[in-house]
């Protein structure tokens, strides 16, 4: 078997703290990362680009920013969707104030203006948790939905409430609006997604990700020991919104193109991305790209199997989705209550050691 850790010397501190111990799993990394990069845009069209790639990379930071708040530090957020809404939002009001600012700095300028917000709606933290946090992050959902909608500012006085994304170029290629290809969206995207999964990694690699796991573990504990839970509470908040808001500022400004607070980012969002970080599991970078390729492209698959290949009719295939869909959630997490990532650790450490008993 290539799976094996015999023979792969570890010869300084740096490579024996490496994400990818294993000889196989950085070559396997490489080998994605050059399929993700050379292969898939050659092979992709513009309905799988458009409909199940694009979304899929979203949801993939989404997740992995509310992972940072609920999986790391232990703090239960039910207001995932108005924060991309914030990003969303400033990603329009940017564009439209500064049209000469790059649109890769104005994604990053919306997730810090999300990150401000999400501290201000992390405050609560520091005197509740549990539900009692998660009812106060539902109160932000619909406080910033309703500000979206109802101040005109926010929408620059449009009539129908909508937002529009203008035309925006990066390095002469077309990125945002109708003329935008889809292989140019698909490498934004991809890009800022490779990014914010190195960030989180080292980010929960280090002190300050040590720091959010013992307040997860016992925050009373973690403070006896130094951790100070002002700092370490309101910098989850802070990294999660800034993720959270980098994917709402995508959502809107290459995704959708034209958005409205209330449709686009409802309530019904927030419990996706929540749902993608349950399932595909907490405190795990892999875990939310697992989640959401279980609720964004599995969902597809099964439609394409069911109408296209079986030939059903469509209301009745999609009654089935959502049947089979919630079966296999139910099936997983009975086999797994920690996730997918978590039943993928257990077949890794197995085959580690096959074929002897473990």
């Amino acid at each position: 078997m290539l799976y094996r850790e015999a023979g792969d010397f570890k010869t300084s501190y740096a490579s024996d703290n490496q994400t990818f111990p294993i000889r196989f799993d950085r070559v396997a990394y490489w080998v994605v990362m050059a399929f993700a990069f050379l292969v898939l845009p050659m092979i992709m069209g513009d309905y799988w680009a458009n409909s199940v790639v694009v979304p899929f990379l979203i949801y993939v930071i989404a997740a992995l920013g509310l992972n940072i708040l609920i999986g790391y530090t232990g703090l239960l957020s039910l207001g995932t969707a108005a924060f991309m809404a914030v990003g969303a939002y400033a990603t329009f009001k940017l564009t439209t104030s500064f049209p000469g600012m790059p649109i890769y700095i104005v994604f990053l300028l919306s997730g810090l203006i999300t990150s401000a917000v999400g501290v201000l709606f992390g405050l609560p933290s520091l005197k509740i948790k549990g539900f009692y946090l998660a009812v106060a992050t539902l109160a932000a959902q619909f406080f910033l939905i309703w500000l979206f909608t109802r101040v005109g500012w926010f929408f620059n006085y449009s009539t129908t409430g909508q937002i529009s994304m203008p035309e925006r170029s990066m390095f002469g290629v077309l990125i945002t609006g109708a003329s935008a290809s889809s292989t140019a969206v698909y490498f934004t995207c991809l890009i800022f997604v490779v990014g914010m999964a190195w960030l989180a990694r080292n980010l929960t690699r280090g002190t300050v990700g040590r720091s959010w796991m013992a307040i997860r573990d016992m925050d009373i504990a973690a403070e006896i020991i130094g951790v100070n839970p002002l700092i370490a509470k309101l910098s989850a908040f802070a990294v999660s919104s800034f993720f959270v808001g980098v994917a709402g500022a995508l959502t809107f400004a290459v995704y959708l193109g034209a958005a409205e607070a209330g449709e686009a980012f409802g309530i019904n969002k927030s419990f996706l991305v929540l749902f993608m970080v349950i399932i595909g599991g907490l405190g795990s970078i892999l875990g939310s790209f697992l989640g959401a390729a279980f609720l964004v492209v599995l969902p597809v698959i099964l439609k394409l199997l069911l109408v296209d290949t079986l030939g059903w009719p469509a209301d009745l295939a999609r009654h089935l989705e959502v049947m089979i869909i919630g079966a296999l959630i139910i099936i997983v997490l009975i086999a797994e209550p920690h996730g997918i990532a978590a039943l993928w650790r257990t077949i890794k450490d197995k085959l580690r050691l096959w074929p002897f008993p473990h």
